[in-house]
């Protein structure tokens, strides 16, 4: 089988976190069966249409390295792609169903409809519209609309890929709506004629869409369509484990997380393993790994819930592994320079030649977890901090310390600095020495000389901090700091 997949998002705002593994599933599966991934645009619910969201959307495919073969601004032989400019394509299939009985105009206005719902209500009733179906409706015209018309009430059977074998009970068969009255086709029957025009083989999806299936197969079955396989995807469930996740409960979209400092590489790391794994303790998973190990028999059937710390673990992982030129890449991309002042790409980073960044971030690459920490991280390289004597004398390590003593500390050190090779390695040399000659230990002596050099929460480890600093520039500030406890 040539397998063919889809990706048919609807632009309807941004891009969250589960819309993209939505996406991954079947790119996966075309991907490593040499198949086709087809990107297709459902936009007929254009009551609820957000400009631009289409090409946020796009953007955030092409970031993530999700890149299909078929379809919006690709191409292809199927187009168009985008739902609102395929009417004619729904238009001929719905009156090969008004032709053959099976489909109807829908004379009730909202009010009436309501007073159904209400008559049902009061007779402790579930709300179905084919016990209210008109005897006699009038002939169907844009403006009115179309509706599907059940005629085998009877239980459906269908397998799913992640799911099993499963079953859609009569009472789940309705009358529902084909063409709305704007002359727009709704999902349910869209999604059917696009699927089968466009040669759609697996159709992946997540397990809301099993609710309706009974009419689904209904659908195929008077459009005398064979289904394709069908694969319904676990929900994404909130950290509490026992809801979807939503809005409410701290997702976020997709460019959040882009602009916070994750990276493409740990995003789909994380979203692959949200119900999925290897059969391994695997961890990472490059998109190259996803595609030769993926496999739908390994998808569990139950909700996978989401947790932000194991995302922001896993950024940081991908951190460290990327090769430096391509962090540096990430890096210039994600950075907003008006908002990193006396940092990395801020005012003073940009008088700094690309080698000198680079250099910077090789040292502080193993401290990362997201590019956002970069300013914090990197400042003191490119600009000498304002000297803070408070982060020293209440440094839980040299409280205890007098600050005559510091000062000694800090003259010794600087003596010592003075005749070094300005390496990493000798300066590790040089430094433990100073622990013998000043009877201190690494916390008491190299807190001093980090907070001396930074005034950081945090810093790479010291030798390869001073290494990257400059000697001239190290003793120069060490000096600064010393001068001032001495006064």
């Amino acid at each position: 089988m040539n397998i063919r997949t889809r990706f048919a998002p609807s632009p309807t705002g941004y891009v969250h976190i589960g819309n993209i593994r939505a996406a991954l599933f079947p790119y996966l599966l075309a991907k490593q069966n040499h198949g086709t991934f087809v990107l297709r645009i459902e936009d007929t619910d254009q009551n609820r249409y957000v400009a631009d969201a289409e090409q946020v959307l796009l953007d955030t495919l092409k970031w993530l390295g999700l890149n299909w073969d078929e379809g919006v601004e690709v191409g292809g032989p199927f187009g168009p792609y985008r739902q609102t400019e395929r009417r004619e394509h729904y238009l001929k299939w719905a009156q090969k169903l008004i032709d053959k009985g099976l489909a109807y105009a829908d004379p009730y206005t909202p009010e009436q409809v309501q007073q159904f719902r209400e008559e049902a209500q009061a007779n402790k009733q579930a709300f179905l519209y084919r016990n209210y179906r008109p005897e006699n409706p009038p002939e169907w015209h844009l403006g009115l609309p179309l509706r599907f018309k059940q005629t085998k009430i009877e239980r459906k059977h269908f397998h799913d890929e992640i799911m099993g074998d499963l079953e859609a009970g009569a009472e789940t068969l309705d009358d529902f709506v084909l063409i709305k009255a704007d002359g727009l086709p709704t999902y349910n029957f869209a999604h059917v004629v696009d699927d089968f025009e466009m040669e759609i083989t697996h159709l992946t999806r997540g397990v809301e869409y099993i609710s309706s299936m009974g009419n689904y197969l209904a659908l195929y079955e008077a459009l005398e369509i064979t289904p394709p396989v069908f694969v319904h995807m676990p929900h994404i469930m909130a950290p509490t484990g026992n809801k979807k996740l939503g809005k409410r409960d701290g997702a976020k979209s997709v460019q959040e997380y882009r602009a916070e400092g994750f990276l493409p590489e740990a995003i789909l790391n994380f979203l692959v393993m949200l119900g999925w794994n290897d059969g391994t303790t695997t961890d990472i998973f490059s998109l190259d790994d996803m595609i030769a190990k993926f496999d739908l028999t390994r998808v569990q059937r139950a909700g996978a819930r989401f947790d932000e710390k194991r995302l922001l673990w896993l950024n940081g992982q991908w951190l460290r592994r990327l090769d430096i030129a391509k962090l540096f890449e990430y890096a210039r991309n994600s950075a907003n320079p008006a908002d990193y002042s006396n940092s990395f790409w801020g005012e003073h980073g940009r008088i700094a030649s690309d080698e000198r960044r680079l250099e910077v971030l090789a040292a502080v690459q193993e401290r990362l977890k997201t590019l956002a920490d970069l300013p914090a991280l990197t400042e003191y390289f490119f600009a000498a901090p304002q000297i803070d004597l408070t982060q020293i004398t209440e440094n839980k390590f040299l409280a205890s310390f007098a600050p005559a003593k510091l000062v000694e500390l800090l003259e010794i050190a600087i003596s010592a600095l003075e005749t070094t090779d300005w390496n990493a390695d000798a300066l590790q040399n040089t430094l433990n020495d100073l622990l013998a000659r000043t009877a201190t230990k690494p916390a008491e002596l190299f807190s001093l000389l980090r907070i001396a050099v930074s005034f950081a929460p945090f810093s790479p480890e010291l030798p390869r901090t001073l290494a990257v600093l400059g000697k001239d520039e190290t003793i120069s500030r060490l000096k600064k700091v010393m001068d001032t406890l001495a006064k």
